[in-house]
């Protein structure tokens, strides 16, 4: 408000003093006298004020025509004046937005488009590190490929989109099923932004695909130390990748190496059952039987596993099935109540022919959570103990078509392996399978459920007589015929299982 006021004030002030002035001016006498070429003008004081003010103006149109002569004249001579500043801002509107246009082209799945439009913008712009990427952009939305791998390759040549040409190559040969030279261009990639997570995500998968583990470890260090990868992941997969690397020292025969590896993963993550079954070898191997128990104990603690009994087998081979039953019990009192640890229990007392003590150990599983494991020992049990063989053959029968239990599973893709692999050979998941029952039943055995002829040895069988044999194989087509299963491949490797059980019991 005081403000206009004292603007308006100013204004008054500013029209009083001109009035005055030229009341002033018009009042004075005299005047002006200029004489030229013969002839003399009079101009009086206000009369040669006006005069003076349209030299000025005259003299200012003057100086700027001559101006825009010498410019016209500097820009048909080729050099920057107004003239160009203008056309080049003229051409860089239109440029910039004929890349917009191709980048909502390119965005909307529009090749052609948006190539038109990369097209019309490098010849606006002349600026290559911005067109050449919609170019190549636009040629792959087209699937012009060769287009755009050409386009990438010139993005090369400048340091400023050296990664964006290496990045755009590498998703092209991922596309293409080049791992090899993928892998290269991740590597490449890598070395300019260490800290980009595709790129590390890329390379990590290319490096656990082709059994890269050292490099795949480093990686997975350095996304930790960068806060991307929390601290107990990162110890799971580091372990995961230690077991690998292990297994590729051993297969290359530096045993040294890889025991040292294989100890290094188990300790790292005991939940990681391979790793611990192959550090447990590994004392074995190196007379630490001492240090093999405990360290397969640890695990059965975290998670009780075929595999880690089998393991703890192989620690005294020779022993006979007292002592190896006597020797178990430190393993078995960790998780007593755990379904691993009585399906073992039952099996080490078939193995020592204390049938009652088995029935024990096995207790309602065949009621609650029956499987072909616990329903074939439940079968093993009553032939031991003299039950008929049409009991038998009814719980041989059941095994047929009973969930196979836990298995080693997929978490992504739910697919069923035979062994652990850190990669998952159907969705090529990493670290994804956990020994679990599958959602939905699958035909293949599990893994390591392979039952008491691995964790008692193999003692020495005594010669069947021909009508036990006979027995045995009429029980099993009978067991077929009161449920045939569905799948014959299922159907026989059960048989084959039931009749091996049988006979050892």
């Amino acid at each position: 408000m005081i403000w206009s006021f004292i603007k308006i004030a100013l204004f008054l002030i500013v029209v009083a003093a001109a009035t005055l002035g030229l009341a002033h001016l018009a009042e004075m006498t005299g005047g002006l006298r200029i004489t030229t070429l013969g002839m003399e003008f009079t101009l009086g004081p206000l009369q040669a004020v006006i005069a003076a003010i349209v030299l000025f103006i005259a003299i200012w149109i003057v100086i700027r025509i001559v101006g825009l002569v010498v410019a016209f004249l500097r820009f048909l001579a080729g050099d920057e004046t107004a003239i160009t500043r203008y056309f080049d801002r003229h051409r860089e509107r239109k440029g910039y937005q004929a890349l917009s246009e191709g980048l909502l082209a390119a965005a909307s799945g529009e090749g052609k488009l948006a190539m038109s439009k990369a097209a019309k913008a490098e010849r606006y712009l002349q600026r290559p590190e911005l067109t050449n990427l919609l170019t190549a952009q636009a040629a792959e939305a087209s699937g012009d490929s060769k287009k755009a791998t050409e386009v990438y390759k010139r993005l090369l040549a400048d340091d400023r989109t050296r990664f964006v040409g290496i990045r755009g190559l590498l998703r092209q040969k991922l596309e293409a099923g080049d791992t090899e030279t993928a892998l290269k261009l991740a590597q490449k990639a890598y070395a300019i932004k260490p800290r980009h997570r595709e790129v590390q995500d890329t390379l990590l998968s290319l490096q656990t695909e082709t059994g890269d583990w050292k490099g795949a470890r480093e990686i997975l260090q350095a996304k930790m130390r960068q806060g991307e990868l929390p601290r107990d992941v990162h110890k799971r997969r580091d372990a995961v990748l230690a077991l690998q690397e292990a297994k590729g020292v051993w297969e290359e025969g530096a045993s040294v190496e890889a025991r040292e590896a294989a100890i290094s993963a188990a300790k790292a993550s005991p939940d990681l059952v391979p790793a611990v079954v192959m550090a447990a070898r590994a004392y074995i191997d190196k007379g630490k039987k001492g240090a093999a128990e405990r360290i397969l104990r640890k695990a059965w603690e975290v998670q009780p596993h075929p595999d880690l009994a089998t393991a703890f087998a192989e620690i005294a081979p020779d022993e006979s099935p007292d002592a190896r039953l006597k020797r178990f019990s430190k393993l078995l009192s960790s998780r007593p109540d755990h379904e691993e640890t009585r399906l073992l229990k039952a099996e080490l007392n078939i193995a020592a022919e204390d049938f009652p003590a088995a029935r024990r150990a096995l207790g309602d599983l065949v009621e609650t959570h029956p499987t072909a494991r616990s329903l074939t020992i439940m079968a093993a049990v009553e032939r031991g103990e003299g039950a008929e063989d049409v009991v038998v053959r009814g719980w041989l029968a059941r095994a047929l078509t009973a969930p196979r239990g836990p298995q080693w599973c997929c978490d992504k893709c739910q697919n069923i392996q035979s062994e652990w692999t850190p990669i998952c050979d159907n969705c090529n998941g990493f670290d994804t399978l956990s020994w679990r029952e599958p959602q939905q039943a699958q035909s293949p055995l599990p893994h390591g459920a392979e039952m008491l002829p691995l964790i008692v040895g193999k003692p020495a069988a005594e010669p069947a007589s021909k009508e036990e044999d006979q027995s045995e194989a009429a029980a099993i087509q009978d067991a077929e015929i009161v449920d045939p299963p569905k799948d014959e491949g299922d159907a026989a490797g059960a048989s084959k299982e039931a009749q091996s059980r049988t006979a050892t019991a």
